[in-house]
């Protein structure tokens, strides 16, 4: 290896060494303490240390890294104590994520790190998000993912290196390239001969460098990072290396040809670097012993001060409050005699133009949402407003940009998601239940994101542009599910969920966009996320509804004159408990009814709840109405036949006989 090029001060490469020893020694204490049963599971990077030191060593402090589970040496070099990392991996109460997830999968502010998920390459977008914001801020800071040969077949990879490059994000890609996606090698993997080759096709600079060569990763990536802060574009770093372990320590390497493990045991980036300062004279045997020895202490008081700590005592009033992020509601309160007849979409539309005002760095993200206004129109006119920093065109790639909007929160802003449709949502479904659902709970980081969901039927769509999809979301703690079925409710509503600093589903009825009508005021409000409205007070029977069902049922009751009452449930995650528990007792009949297929719909939650909950209040069982177990489909006919619309007159005069 060439360490003589490289005009480094011999201060500097003793820190550099001590950095590349430090996960070396790590790794082999615990694998000492797998062979004694003393921990679970161990992902090794022995014989790729250099390129997670190299590139921690290259970068600002303040600069997020995005490692995965095989990178260490960037813990290690941001000066995490061992003691900390090992609590976080024996799922201490002490560490990172509090005994509720493993290994590396967590993110720390104080060190400017943001761990994986065990989804390979869903990061990639949150890096862009987190790019994206140095970019809007000029920070003059650039962003660092790693990625994994094998994870860069993901579509989540591709994707992001796309936006990357759309959008000019200071934002360094790199690759490990190890020869082997866990057991399949790289020529079933792939047919490329470099990872740099990816480049050009993606109008992005790239480089394939020697990633044993601690400092030609180094050098590389400080000089590509010192580019990118001045001149924001994303770069493709190759780094060629070998895993000397197996992909776990359970999966041994019986799978790989012995020859490998010769001539990369040459190539060791430790034993070749320790060499050439020796041979320098940069440092002498007892300089390495007393490193050696600095090191080691502070590993084996780790191991003591966490061995001996206790195990967690599970708290379930502890556990369900880190599901979300802490907010109370406050209510803005406006001048509600200025007002307006709006439609329900002018309303949305309203109510997003002003939380843009009410929150300076709310960034809109979506397909064709700027100069053209969105599909539906709902943004039209905002670049003139906002400009196209806070208006962005999004490409076609749902999963990058959910994951974009999650990492510019991670940096303490606010993002906005427009699916063109909700049925698109089903592409980047990881990032919302696996990413923002589950963020808080994991390591206190909250995912302040909303993403409008243009959803439903009435306009002959078909199958993929009509679903009922909000059931998908019912059953992932941590998101919270908003379903307005009025103009008045969907702006107040909306400027609330910009507030709320939790993940929300907004979901908008496409039938009701230019179908309804309603004298809302003009100026900012907002409404509380999980109360449901009284639309209708009434003693006969109680009727449940949200979005565009609660128009059905309205009208029944209206046109047949039927004393029930009404309640639209409003948000759906969480949903008003204490109002429909007194709604029932009052009247002892059940009806609830969705536009959502029957089987599986949220009904069935609410159903078995108040069974539970209201049963000696019952003098009928709950009934739910939802539509046919099918797709639903396009012609007219059949989507008439199709929705719960056809059926719940029936089902509420059975209810009022019963």
């Amino acid at each position: 290896m060439d360490f003589e090029s490289y005009n480094i001060s011999e201060s500097q490469l003793k820190e550099i060494y001590k950095a590349l020893l430090t996960p070396r020694l790590i790794e082999e204490k615990m694998l000492i303490l797998l062979r004694q049963g003393k921990v679970g599971k161990w992902f090794s990077g022995i014989g790729q240390e250099a390129i997670a030191v190299g590139a921690t060593l290259a970068l600002y402090d303040d600069e997020y890294i995005f490692p995965l589970h095989r990178n260490l040496g960037v813990f290690t070099t941001r000066k995490i104590p061992f003691a900390k990392l090992l609590s976080q991996w024996q799922g201490k109460k002490s560490g990172f994520t509090k005994g509720r997830d493993r290994s590396f999968h967590f993110g720390t502010h104080q060190y400017h790190i943001v761990g994986m998920i065990s989804h390979l390459g869903a990061m990639n977008g949150v890096a862009c998000g987190v790019a994206l914001s140095e970019k809007l801020s000029n920070s003059g800071k650039c962003t660092l993912i790693f990625n994994g040969d094998g994870g860069a077949s993901e579509g989540d990879f591709h994707e992001a290196l796309n936006l990357a490059a759309v959008w000019e994000l200071p934002l360094i890609f790199l690759i490990e390239n190890n020869g082997y996606g866990l057991s399949t090698p790289s020529h079933e993997q792939f047919r490329h001969l470099s990872f740099a080759d990816k480049g050009p096709a993606y109008g992005i600079e790239a480089v394939s460098i020697d990633g044993n060569n601690i400092l030609e990763v180094f050098t590389t990536i400080n000089n590509i990072a010192n580019q990118i802060r001045t001149n924001p574009r994303p770069y493709i770093v190759e780094c060629k290396t070998f895993r000397m372990r197996g992909h776990e320590e359970a999966s041994g390497v019986k799978y790989v040809p012995k020859h490998f493990f010769e001539e990369w045991k040459i190539k060791d980036p430790l034993h070749n670097f320790e060499k050439y300062i020796l041979e320098k004279s940069i440092i002498d045997n007892n300089g390495i012993d007393e490193i050696n020895s600095e090191i080691l202490k502070e590993i084996e008081e780790g191991i003591e001060k966490v061995f001996s700590e206790p195990d967690i005592i599970a708290d379930i009033d502890e556990e369900l409050a880190d599901v979300y992020k802490k907010y109370e509601f406050n209510e803005v309160l406006c001048n509600k005699e200025i007002k307006t007849e709006k439609r329900f979409i002018d309303a949305i539309s309203d109510g997003l133009k002003q939380s843009m005002k009410h929150h300076p760095s709310l960034v809109l993200m979506g397909q064709d949402i700027a100069a053209y206004g969105g599909v539906f129109k709902i943004t039209d006119g905002f670049v003139e407003k906002f400009g196209k920093h806070r208006v962005r065109n999004t490409p076609i790639c749902e999963s990058a940009v959910i994951g974009a909007a999650y990492g510019y929160s991670i940096r303490g802003k606010k993002a906005m998601v427009e699916m063109q449709f909700a049925d698109f949502i089903s592409c980047g479904f990881n990032q919302v239940v696996n990413n923002l659902a589950k963020s808080h709970y994991r390591w206190a980081q909250n995912a302040d994101v909303v993403i409008r969901m243009p959803t439903g039927a009435g306009t002959g769509a078909g199958p993929f542009h009509s679903q009922s999809n909000e059931a998908w979301f019912f059953k992932t703690p941590g998101l919270k599910i908003v379903y307005p079925s009025t103009p008045y409710s969907a702006k107040g509503l909306l400027c609330e969920a910009f507030n709320d600093p939790n993940p929300v589903l907004f979901f908008e009825h496409k039938y009701l966009y230019r179908n309804i009508k309603e004298t809302i005021p003009d100026e900012y409000y907002n409404l509380p996320i999980g109360k449901a409205n009284v639309v209708k007070t009434g003693e006969l029977m109680t009727i449940i509804a949200y979005g565009w069902a609660v128009h059905w049922a309205a009208q029944i009751i209206e046109n047949e004159n039927i004393y029930a009452e009404l309640i639209d449930l409003q948000t759906l995650l969480p949903w008003d408990k204490e109002t429909v528990e007194k709604s029932v007792k009052k009247t002892g009949k059940v009806l609830i009814v969705h536009e959502d297929t029957i089987t599986g719909g949220i009904a069935a939650e609410i159903s078995a709840w108040i069974g539970s909950n209201c049963f000696e209040y019952l003098d009928a069982p709950v009934i739910r109405v939802g539509s046919l177990d099918t797709p639903i489909p396009m012609a007219q006919d059949l989507e008439d036949n199709f929705l719960a619309k056809k059926y719940l007159k029936t089902n509420i005069y059975n209810l009022l006989s019963y």
